[in-house]
């Protein structure tokens, strides 16, 4: 209660009438003190953390060599403390010696024929690894060693019981080539409309232009065969997503599309799930693993939009909540199912029952 009725003194004070007193001086001082900067901000540039406080003129141009110089004629300059205690080599104490273990009487009254001693005491270490196996011995070897050795009738151990050390070699993967897809010819074909090219794969060529992807998707518009169209990994973001959108409104031969590991944000994946209503021909639609989440509002707007959908039966995307994802299974399930009775009824065109249209 003191503290509080120490404030009350101030409240009644008028802000204007003691900025007005202030100096000049003191207002350059009380302006640095309510400069809002955030000195904790490690993503900042350091002069952006606190304001620049220095007032005094630079004495000179520094020079980097002579400060380097003079700190190492320094270090050398300056005296080693002597050790209080001079080290003499003298040892101290007694010497510790191991204890050693005493020997289990049973192990001590086991003793075998002349025949088997004969033979363990010429064994190689291959041998008794193999030996070790038989007996169940697994902690003395790798488990590759131990089932090779109970697999085989030969002895398979050619390094012993001292390979149990060294980790399983396996077989280097090579790394996967490069797409070699030609992107300025591959788009030349797809403008001319050419009728042996059904698929186009872009994936991971990070160097494609996002205008070249644009104008992809404004080529796809005209074209009549090109049925698969992928562009993983290609640094694709909305505006490429928007003009896919667009090429989706009236493309009627494309079915697969495949847009994963971008930079599309969920105004972009909502705009490419809003044209599906508009597009007959696309059965699989993939658009996980972009650069930022798609939050659960965008998520429950693109169930919403497959509830709608009667064409698309697969959709590539890992729904974070439970309930959007059980919806857009049981979607796609139904897709699947209008298919199967069209095939069954040999009917031609959709089969969008009352409860899937909204009507």
């Amino acid at each position: 209660m003191s503290y509080r009725r120490e404030l009350e003194k101030y409240r009644d004070l008028d802000e204007d009438e003691i900025l007005g007193a202030l100096t000049e001086e003191e207002l350059r001082t009380l302006e640095n003190e309510l400069d809002e900067l955030d000195p904790d901000n490690a993503l900042l540039p350091a002069g952006l953390r606190q304001k620049d406080q220095t007032t005094k003129a630079p004495t000179g141009p520094f020079k980097r060599e002579e400060l380097l110089d003079h700190l190492e004629k320094q270090a050398k300059e300056f005296k080693d403390r002597e050790d209080l205690v001079p080290y003499t080599g003298e040892k101290r104490g007694k010497i510790w010696v191991p204890k050693q273990k005493p020997m289990d009487p049973v192990l001590e009254t086991v003793t075998l024929e002349p025949e088997l001693e004969e033979a363990l005491a010429n064994a190689s270490d291959a041998e008794l690894c193999d030996i070790a196996a038989i007996l169940g011995m697994h902690t003395l070897m790798s488990n590759q060693q131990y089932y090779q050795a109970l697999g085989s009738s030969s002895i398979v151990n050619k390094e012993g019981l001292n390979s149990v050390i060294k980790p399983t070699q396996y077989k280097p993967v090579p790394d996967e080539e490069p797409n070699s897809t030609d992107v300025e010819e591959t788009l030349e074909r797809i403008k001319n409309n050419d009728p042996d090219l059904e698929e186009v794969n872009l994936n991971n060529i990070r160097n494609i232009p996002i205008p070249t992807l644009k104008a992809y998707a404004e080529a796809l518009k005209e074209n009549s065969y090109v049925k698969k169209f992928s562009i993983v990994g290609t640094r694709s973001n909305d505006p490429v997503a928007f003009a896919l959108a667009e090429m989706l409104k009236v493309n009627k031969v494309l079915k697969t599309l495949n847009v994963e590991s971008n930079f599309i944000s969920g105004t972009g994946i909502l705009r490419l799930v809003e044209a599906l209503p508009h597009n007959t021909s696309l059965v699989e639609l993939k658009i996980d693993n972009q650069s930022q989440p798609l939050g659960n509002k965008v998520e429950m707007e693109i169930v919403s939009m497959l509830e709608k959908n009667a064409t698309l039966l697969k959709f590539g995307y890992h729904f974070t909540q439970q309930g959007p994802r059980l919806r857009a299974s049981n979607a796609m399930m139904n897709n699947n199912d209008l298919v199967r009775k069209r095939r069954l009824a040999d009917l031609t065109g959709p089969i969008i029952p009352k409860c899937r249209s909204g009507v």
